[in-house]
């Protein structure tokens, strides 16, 4: 079931199969290699996806695309029972940047995010970029993995997504490729 909403002239709703040749085309289109285009299939196909949703235009045309997918804690503690999604990758026609639809696209998936039980949710992007929707690398320090520094954010969506840390999580297989 797809949750609807409306950001200024665009709506954002949850991908169908319908939508998966266009998101490839628009997510090649918007980072200069297809490595991104082949993640989103990989989770897609491999059912890491906790959530894809698409940005869409007063006329139905797909502005903007984006995917999270399930980390998953790896070792015994207080975070192992912790829902953590990863926001990989966010995307948006190139003639379209700089005009509210990632803005829009983050904002509704956090928010769906959250109703869907995620604690905590993190990101690999640019520091000047995601603190403004909350991320944080000083939290993400807390969250042993493959990637670090401070391109690496969390955002903890419930209490416990900050209060059960620190912890040690394994990306989706797809990941491998960019590590």
């Amino acid at each position: 079931m797809s949750d609807d909403m409306i950001a200024g002239n665009l709506t954002v709703r949850d991908v169908g199969a319908r939508d998966e040749a266009d998101v490839r085309k628009l997510v090649a289109a918007a980072f200069p290699s297809d490595m991104e285009a082949r993640l989103v299939e990989k989770l897609r196909h491999c059912g890491a996806l906790v959530l894809e949703q698409v940005a869409l235009n007063a006329d139905g045309k797909i502005l903007g695309h984006i995917a999270y997918s399930r980390v998953t804690p790896a070792a015994i503690g207080p975070g192992q029972g912790l829902q953590v999604a990863c926001l990989a990758p966010v995307s948006v026609w190139p003639e379209a940047q700089r005009q509210g639809v990632g803005t829009a696209l983050i904002t509704a998936s956090l928010k769906r995010l959250n109703e869907l039980g995620e604690d905590l949710v993190l990101v690999l992007g640019p520091p000047s970029y995601y603190p403004r929707f909350g991320f944080d690398p000083v939290l993400a320090r807390k969250v042993q993995g493959p990637y670090a520094g401070d391109a690496f954010m969390a955002l903890a969506l419930t209490e416990a997504g900050s209060r059960d840390l620190p912890i040690e999580v394994a990306f989706a297989t797809p990941f491998e490729e960019f590590e």
